[in-house]
């Protein structure tokens, strides 16, 4: 019951704010609420206000106990929508495959079917010896990636 009515209000504040999405909703049995988003620009503290005042002002605690949380994925959270992709490009990713390969590389494109990233290796010369460097590109489709992270440089 409080899982819908909190998905209702979910709802329509994305309509207003259609940067914003959900990536996971919890309600516990004793209605401790937790709200996971993103957004297509990266998510503010006054984004998570707005979900949060979305909620919470249409919620009556007279009629329902809640506790309430609101936050965004972070920055090592695994992408696990299609629309988190977009925001990425240039970045380098880490991803491991269904078949667990793991594969890292600057993510070049995104589509609706998949991605693509490249990255540079040390091959050996095709005459002569000695290594030359290439660069490589690996289309993934969104079906075939297990987990993606993007890799933080400091």
């Amino acid at each position: 019951m409080m899982q819908e009515l909190v998905q209702l209000l979910l709802d329509k504040a994305f309509k207003e704010r259609e940067d914003l999405f959900l990536l996971d909703l919890h309600v516990s049995n004793n209605n401790d609420i937790k709200v996971v988003i993103d957004g297509d620009k990266g998510v503010s503290v006054e984004d998570c206000i707005y979900v949060s005042r979305s909620i919470e002002h249409n919620l009556d605690r007279e009629e329902h106990d809640f506790a309430l949380e609101v936050l965004s994925a972070g920055a090592t959270a695994p992408l696990v929508l299609p629309r988190q992709y977009h925001k990425h490009i240039g970045r380098k990713l880490q991803i491991k495959t269904q078949q667990d390969e793991s594969f890292e590389g600057q993510l070049q494109k995104v589509n609706e079917d998949g991605i693509s990233i490249s990255w540079k290796t040390r091959e050996p010369k095709p005459v002569g010896k000695g290594k030359v460097t290439v660069t490589k590109e690996q289309d993934f489709a969104f079906s075939n990636i297990k987990e993606a992270k993007v890799k933080i440089k400091f």
